[in-house]
């Protein structure tokens, strides 16, 4: 592919020889004010509030001479979501009759259409949270949920401490409990907002978290007064002394069999519309380098509107409030800014990809969608870095994930940090709720900044008032000379897969190597293959170009969601097996993973 050198002092020269002034670029903090300001209504995706923050975006990369990707049609790169649902006619019926008569029930926006009949089983809050500094979380620890009904609580234990509410909150999301409860065998899944939680006993909203894809069970969520009616079975227990019992984040309180029966039949009807991501690159200055000539950085620019679907925080009188989103995440676009403002004024031996994701908050959308469809091809990306919630550093501790998706990572950051001196927090697991994980799945090294999760997080005191700006500046500029090592270093890192720390029990991560080379389209039920890498573990097991793997290591894999997750319970040298369509036919192989060298 050709590729254009264009720096940013010719943009300057250029725009000023046409009579035209280029435009100013603003510091961190006026982007943060400006992008998590009321006018732009919280930036959901669709919405005119995320088309006036891409507006802005493509000002800032105009300023610091940035110009649209080798083959892309300017700056704005569209991709298709599913933009609303409807509940096309949900119903529930308890031991053959119909339960809708004491209460109500709706359709989750990410739930397929059909219909489940098993026994009910209440499983806490429904969370699944890996071992990080000793702590844990399992609702399905001592439960059996094969062929049943799942009840779970939305959000996630009320009373417990801070650091813990802070790393549950990070797993609390619907789809995520909707894929723990179908990856151990759930056919359905049901919802209720306990009386002690926000918005208690409210039904969910039927927008947001509205990914292509499915979530490849039905769920649905039902009212205070339906849920009242489903704990009537159990003698001697309410759903406010269960919630009560649960709420102090003892990870040890159990579920339990419901001792009913029941019937839940979801019908959703679903909307298609676009979304923009802004991607931006600064061509390299020489060509010098021509093995992997990109380094990318990005930060996804959505939020959450007035708080529309399952993913808002929202209590009491803020709900329907304006999610402003500063922390999230108007500070990563705000540092990506800045650190493509630093690159920008510099000789660079690769070129530089700035990328502004939207669709994050509805299931990292517009990154998975780039990874698929792409001017750049993902095999010439030299590394990625991320930035999602960098704004509210405390105690000068900054968060370094997916460390282990490249050897060359741990002493790159610690050699870097020599000049910053952040207390690093290094996490090896690069499967992240967050758009890394597009690209660390298309195999490309990544890296994701994070400052920690905080009791403003998804809700619409998230606000710019609140961003701790002189550590954000820091945490921009640590991410900037990162970048410009990358892409001024002669050798590009090396990938590799990573099994989560928390599948060995609490040992460093594994490092394998399967060799797929995902396609990641949404419109297939299953994991897409655009081919195999030679002589690796895919293509020994007789995977091959167009093969859909819809099973792994005893998984299902319904979506690039089910695919991260079945990853991490490969282990180097054990076989596992892998369930894959070939022409319409079901077959079954043994994949290997290797160790990477």
């Amino acid at each position: 592919m050709s590729r254009l050198r264009f720096p940013a002092a010719l943009a300057f020269a250029l725009a000023t020889a046409c009579g035209v002034p280029p435009p100013e670029s603003s510091s961190i903090r006026e982007n943060v004010e400006r992008l998590a300001s009321d006018e732009f209504g919280g930036r959901l995706t669709g919405t005119d509030g995320i088309r006036l923050a891409a507006d802005h975006i493509v000002t800032e990369l105009q300023a610091i001479g940035a110009v649209p990707l080798p083959g892309a049609d300017g700056f704005r790169l569209s991709f298709d979501y599913t933009g609303s649902t409807e509940d096309g006619g949900t119903s529930l019926a308890v031991d053959g009759v119909e339960a809708t008569e004491t209460g109500a029930v709706q359709a989750l926006s990410f739930s397929e259409s059909g219909q489940a009949t098993g026994p009910l089983v209440f499983a806490g809050y429904g969370l699944v949270v890996p071992e990080v500094d000793g702590f844990s979380y399992d609702s399905y620890a001592t439960l059996d949920v094969t062929d049943k009904i799942v009840v779970v609580l939305r959000y996630f234990p009320e009373d417990a401490e801070t650091d813990i509410r802070a790393a549950l909150s990070r797993y609390a999301g619907l789809r995520f409990k909707a894929q723990a409860a179908r990856q151990r065998g759930a056919l359905g899944l049901l919802v209720v907002t306990g009386p002690r939680s926000p918005n208690a006993g409210e039904l969910v909203r039927m927008t947001g978290d509205t990914a292509a894809a499915d979530s490849g069970i039905v769920a649905a969520s039902v009212d205070q007064a339906m849920g009242d009616t489903l704990f009537d079975l159990v003698p001697g227990r309410t759903l406010e002394e269960v919630q009560a019992e649960l709420d102090s984040g003892n990870p040890h309180v159990a579920g339990f069999d419901m001792g009913a029966e029941a019937t839940l039949n979801v019908q959703v009807v679903r909307e298609q519309r676009t979304g923009y991501n802004v991607v931006a690159y600064l061509p390299e200055t020489t060509e010098t380098l021509t093995e992997k000539p990109y380094v990318m950085l990005g930060a996804h620019y959505d939020h959450l509107g007035l708080g529309e679907g399952g993913n808002s925080l929202a209590t009491g009188d803020d709900a329907g409030q304006v999610h402003n989103g500063a922390d999230d995440n108007a500070s990563g676009v705000a540092a990506v800014l800045s650190a493509g403002g630093e690159l920008a004024d510099e000789e660079r031996e690769r070129g530089v990809i700035l990328a502004f994701w939207s669709g994050e908050e509805l299931g990292l959308l517009g990154s998975a969608d780039f990874v698929e469809r792409s001017p750049v091809p993902m095999t010439e990306l030299s590394a990625y870095i991320n930035f999602d919630m960098v704004g509210r550093m405390r105690d000068n501790k900054l968060t370094v994930q997916a460390l282990g998706s490249s050897p060359i990572w741990p002493d790159l950051v610690n050699d870097v940090n020599a000049a910053y001196g952040f207390e690093l927090q290094p996490v090896d697991d690069p499967y992240l709720p967050t758009d890394a994980m597009s690209l660390n799945l298309a195999e490309v090294p990544t890296l994701a900044l994070f400052t920690g999760s905080h009791e403003d997080y998804h809700r619409p005191s998230d606000d710019a008032d609140t961003v701790n700006y002189p550590d954000l500046e820091r945490v921009a500029g640590y991410g900037a000379e990162v970048a410009r090592r990358l892409v001024n270093d002669a050798s590009a890192p090396q990938f590799v897969r990573v099994e989560r720390a928390a599948q060995q029990g609490g040992q460093a991560a594994m490092r394998i190597f399967t060799g797929t080379i995902p396609d990641y389209s949404s419109e297939v039920e299953g994991l897409l293959l655009s081919g195999v890498m030679g002589g690796g573990p895919a293509e020994k097991a007789g995977l091959q170009e167009g093969d859909i793997i819809v099973g792994l290591a005893g998984q299902s894999v319904a979506n690039i969601y089910d695919y991260m997750f079945a990853l991490d319970l490969l282990k180097v040298a054990e076989p596992a097996s892998v369930v894959f369509v070939r022409d319409g036919e079901q077959q079954e192989a043994e994949l290997v993973p290797e160790a990477r060298q």
